[in-house]
């Protein structure tokens, strides 16, 4: 599922700012980046988010801004000295007038660095850090649960128009196998006289036809569907689950639109494989 959490805090000459983004996923694919002096940590941090986030593909970043008055910063003066003078020669060679040939030396590679400060793990420090990463976790795990809530209120709105043409389907399937019967003996009175057709023979014809448009074991799986799709909703990490679910129920919609021999419930079945549709469009969140 995808979510988005955030957090910042500051902490003695430092500020930690810390990020949790995630597109779906069937696994969890974990992209973890932290600075260099936590780097002892990772392997722990990487443990409990997989713990708590289960899926998905995460990225978590870490970042930190000194909040100290001054940075570290190394000036490599006799490199400065030696671009100067090389300027300086170059520029009385060429006979050229420039003032400000300090200025381009600073500016040259490696005359002015930032150091790298080179400083033990500090575990105090690292619980300070800790807790924002705790915090971004937690503004993670609430966008994600107000986004399933509302992948629950769609599912539950889904499935209960299907189960409502489920019903119109079961009202019209009510007096569907009497107008077949009615239709089918009309056909055959227009090319035999009444008399000469075979009662007995026609039954057995009949009732053989009927048999392969029933759609009663239809109709009762797709309801058992529909109430086990609304159950397992309240189950943790349901998403696998609700895409099989889903699989049946346009299964047992089909047979029943390729069974029916009714134009009324076939438009019905339409209707209910639009519904299933977006319910497996937005199943692409949870899977």
């Amino acid at each position: 599922m995808t979510g988005f959490g955030k957090a910042a805090n500051e902490i003695p000459g430092k500020k930690v700012t810390v990020e949790i983004r995630s597109l779906n996923s069937k696994q969890l694919d974990l992209n973890l980046r932290m600075p260099y002096f936590y780097k002892e940590k990772e392997l722990e941090l990487r443990t409990e988010i997989a713990k708590q986030l289960e899926r998905g593909k995460v990225d978590v970043s870490i970042y930190t801004e000194s909040t100290a008055e001054t940075l570290p910063v190394a000036l490599n003066k006799e490199l400065a000295k030696t671009y100067y003078k090389e300027l300086k020669a170059l520029s009385d060679e060429l006979k050229e007038t420039n003032n400000d040939l300090l200025s381009l030396a600073l500016k040259m590679p490696d005359v002015m660095k930032a150091e790298r400060e080179v400083v033990d793990f500090d575990e105090a420090e690292w619980k300070l850090v800790k807790t924002v990463v705790d915090k971004a976790i937690e503004d993670f795990q609430k966008f994600r649960d107000d986004e399933g809530k509302t992948l629950l209120n769609e599912f539950n709105n889904r499935i209960g128009i299907i189960n409502k043409l489920l019903e119109e389907v079961l009202a019209l399937d009510a007096g569907r196998v009497a107008n077949i019967k009615k239709r089918i003996k009309g056909n055959l009175e227009e090319v035999i006289e009444q008399n000469k057709i075979d009662q007995n023979r026609f039954e057995q014809e009949l009732i053989y036809y009927i048999e392969k448009l029933d759609i009663t074991e239809e109709k009762l799986r797709l309801k058992t569907h529909l109430d086990y799709f609304m159950t397992t909703m309240q189950e943790p990490a349901s998403g696998r689950k609700l895409g099989f679910i889903s699989q049946e129920i346009g299964r047992e919609i089909n047979t029943i639109g390729s069974k029916a021999n009714d134009a009324g419930i076939q438009k019905l079945v339409v209707q209910m494989k639009d519904e299933l549709e977006k319910i497996k469009e937005q199943m692409l969140n949870v899977l």
